[in-house]
């Protein structure tokens, strides 16, 4: 069973995921544009083994979109007061893509604060765009049916079907006051803040890096400045994936986190 949640963060409501009832918690932090709900194909399984809690960042599905400046220090800032609502407590911290880097940065920063890192295909080493990401952009800026459609098929990139559950979704989400605002200050804050690498370091916990081998937005060889800095680093290729593995083949993310975890 899955609950949905709402907390108040600095006058700003908050919503999120919860199920499980285990003792060791696993926060799960969506990607740029994306919600909670991107994490539902392997929500339940990690329910199994974890308390599993998966907000919706600020800016984004249906926590409040203020306007600001939505940098990575903003994004840093608020995992440590939504961790610090509801007494989280070193945590085990999954993050994909914008999420993989807020996660990396919060560790470095926090080093002992987390148990285990997961990083999938994280964004803040890779400064120039790509075809994908810039049809990602178009498809936040014009939500429709074609432009999601596109965007997505091109961020999947195995050929596999884009489900229409999430092609809406993307599109509705698009749709909410001042969701487009925050996207295109995500994107702009991340370009014009450092590269995360030289924080990587400081990284204490055992990390899991993983990969899709076919990730047209933020592509594989991007993955060295991850494996290479961070100490106590693993690292997996899912093969014919792209960006968002976890939801191209639950089966085998699922498998690989659980025995990393294990």
């Amino acid at each position: 069973m899955v609950e949905e949640k709402f907390i108040q963060i600095d006058g700003n409501k908050i919503r999120y995921l919860e199920s499980g009832g285990s003792k060791n918690t696993l926060v799960l932090i969506h990607g740029l544009g994306a919600s909670a709900e991107r994490w539902n194909p392997v929500i339940p399984t990690f329910a199994k083994h974890y308390h599993v809690i998966v907000p919706d960042l600020i800016g984004y599905g249906h926590s409040d979109k203020p306007i600001l400046d939505y940098t990575p220090n903003l994004f840093l800032d608020f995992l440590g007061n939504f961790f610090d609502s509801l007494k989280i407590k070193r945590p085990i911290l999954i993050g994909s893509s914008l999420g993989g880097q807020i996660s990396a940065e919060y560790t470095s920063t926090n080093p002992t604060n987390v148990e285990k890192l997961v990083l999938v295909s994280p964004a803040g080493v890779m400064k120039q765009s790509t075809p994908a990401l810039d049809a990602y952009i178009m498809a936040a800026l014009y939500p429709n049916e074609q432009s999601a459609k596109n965007a997505f098929v091109q961020m999947e990139s195995s050929g596999r079907e884009v489900s229409d559950e999430i092609v809406h979704g993307f599109i509705e989400r698009m749709q909410l006051p001042n969701a487009k605002l925050a996207f295109m200050s995500t994107i702009l804050g991340m370009k014009n803040s450092d590269i995360i690498t030289p924080k990587l370091h400081s990284i204490q916990c055992p990390t899991l890096v993983i990969w899709g081998s076919k990730d047209p937005v933020i592509p594989i060889e991007h993955a060295d400045s991850f494996v290479s800095y961070i100490p106590n680093c693993k690292f997996h290729k899912m093969d014919d994936c792209g960006h968002t593995p976890y939801v191209q083949d639950p089966k085998q993310f699922l498998s690989i986190v659980l025995d990393f975890l294990s």
